[in-house]
């Protein structure tokens, strides 16, 4: 193994590692159940226990079962006459579901073990974005940028510590962009393969079987299958890498680009990426077809008329319930206290407070007065760096057409505008952590933005030096903000006027205490 290979992954790893350290050290605290864990980590468990959601005890106003479990006590289900009576209709897909309930089932009902599969898959996404960067640059230096910044991110940091599903929808579609990135490697280093054998006909060659295509549309439906949201990142990626398809056509000096990728591209791309992700987003659902006592299954008619009418109704009741779904989801404008508009997302203006506990003895920190918060904000130095790199992707990309400026800023668009028409059509209740799926992308902004200024490896040492320097100086002060905001990040037990502080605007604090 090469030197260059073998640093490619070391760095990445050890990156991975710091932020691993950071995600995994006191990941039971708070000990309760905060924010909309009081959904997710108990549905977890009932598709661990019974392969289907159930109801719980309790409601919002009354949570019994979220007592019982900080209790210990796992007798968190309602009693019903029949199993299918307490079938739970539940609003998201359950991937990232089962995905807890892999935490819950290695280290119990406990907070440490329903926030560990987020803390596994939080720090997985680091060494992939490290990965991916590199491949993107070329360079295991802005590999490891890249990972670290991602590292150094307050928002990623506090759900990759939460029983929440955005996390996981987060890891896929990241996953699923490296797989195209990997993808259209492959896929041009076959057409060089291909050019110094055969002459260049009028549509260029057939390119054969692509697994990294098959595997982003795995993962692409993957992330369906946490949150319904993926399918933003799906179309929009599906069309990219089709376009990366034409373009290796034409770079190679194919006659007819468009009729090549149509021809020859098209039909394993629909297969991959719409075929694929619809399997993997049905076979999330495994356990709600194999159950009498999912919510809308209609069992015993589906079992009345032998084995094919059992697959028709069975996919009848299973399309019904995917609409009740998308109704639900359509009139979602309850009234929340940590609600905000898509607007003010980059510039965090809100965020949410998943916990706070103002009401600690003084004894718990030394002073008069004692906080204990969780507030899922990112890290202020990166959101505002990552602006401005955005922007500076937008000329760079109108100037040059370079292929890495036009995918990242595309990721950050599917990812960030179409909540503005939901925001504007329904007046829909949304949240600053709907941004996590494209923070990598905003880290990835920053990355090419470096290399831009570090410029290339034949530049001169002056300009080497300069570009190493600003991107170090930019790095260190994401790592001091960080370092800041770390104790509100986490559930550190501080000083009232310490939290007080760490409060960068006013609506960071509207419902706590002051």
């Amino acid at each position: 193994m090469q030197d260059g290979v073998l640093l490619g992954w070391v760095g990445p790893i050890v990156v991975a590692i710091f932020g691993g350290i950071l995600r995994f050290v006191r990941l039971g605290d708070p000990k309760s159940v905060v924010f909309d864990e009081t959904y997710y980590i108990k549905d977890a468990y009932s598709l661990l226990t019974h392969g289907v959601e159930r109801t719980m005890l309790g409601d919002s106003e009354n949570p019994i079962a979220d007592r019982r479990l900080i209790a210990g006590n796992l007798d968190i289900f309602k009693q019903c006459a029949q199993p299918s009576d307490c079938a739970s209709f539940v609003a998201h897909p359950p991937l990232g579901k089962w995905m807890i309930s892999v935490g819950e089932w290695l280290f119990g009902l406990n907070p440490f073990g329903w926030r560990f599969a987020a803390a596994v898959i939080g720090t997985l996404s680091i060494l992939v974005l490290a990965r991916v960067a590199r491949r993107m640059t070329r360079s295991t230096l802005l590999g490891c940028l890249g990972g670290l910044l991602l590292a150094l991110d307050g928002l990623h940091l506090v759900l990759s510590r939460t029983g929440l599903l955005d996390i996981f929808l987060m890891f896929w579609v990241l996953a699923g962009f490296a797989c195209l990135v990997a993808d259209r490697d492959q896929a041009r280093e076959r057409l060089v393969s291909w050019y110094e054998s055969s002459p260049v006909a009028g549509m260029g060659p057939r390119l054969g079987l692509r697994w990294w295509r098959i595997a982003a549309g795995a993962c692409l439906g993957a992330a369906c299958a946490v949150k319904w949201s993926g399918i933003f990142f799906l179309l929009a990626f599906a069309v990219m890498s089709l376009m990366w398809d034409v373009g290796a056509r034409r770079a190679l000096g194919a006659r007819r680009p468009v009729n090549g990728a149509l021809a020859y591209d098209l039909p394993g791309g629909f297969g991959a990426m719409v075929l694929g992700s619809a399997a993997t987003f049905a076979a999330s659902w495994a356990g709600w077809f194999v159950s009498a006592d999912g919510w809308g299954r209609n069992w015993a008619q589906a079992t009345s008329s032998g084995p094919a009418f059992f697959v028709v109704d069975s996919a009848r009741s299973w399309v019904q319930y995917q609409l009740e779904v998308l109704g639900f989801h359509s009139g979602l404008d309850t009234y929340h206290q940590y609600m905000s508009e898509p607007w003010q997302w980059p510039v965090l203006l809100r965020p949410v407070t998943f916990h706070y506990a103002g009401d600690l003895p003084p004894s718990a920190c030394g002073a008069d007065k004692c906080s204990q918060a969780v507030i899922a904000a990112g890290t202020p130095a990166l959101w505002y760096g990552a602006a401005l790199a955005l922007i500076a992707l937008v000329v760079w990309y109108f100037n040059t057409r370079d292929w890495r400026a036009g995918a990242v800023l595309l990721a950050y668009a599917v990812g960030w505008l179409p909540w503005f028409y939901y925001a504007i059509a329904d007046n829909r209740t949304m949240y600053l952590f709907y941004m996590i799926p494209v923070v990598p992308f905003m880290v990835l902004a920053l990355v090419l933005v470096a290399g831009l200024v570090l410029g290339k490896a034949a530049a001169t040492p002056a300009r080497r030096a300069f570009g190493a320097a600003a991107a170090g100086a930019f790095a260190l002060i994401a790592l001091v903000n960080f370092w800041w905001l770390y104790p509100v990040l986490t559930a550190e037990t501080i000083a009232h006027a310490e939290w007080w502080a760490r409060m960068l605007f006013r609506s960071w604090v509207t419902a706590a205490p002051k």
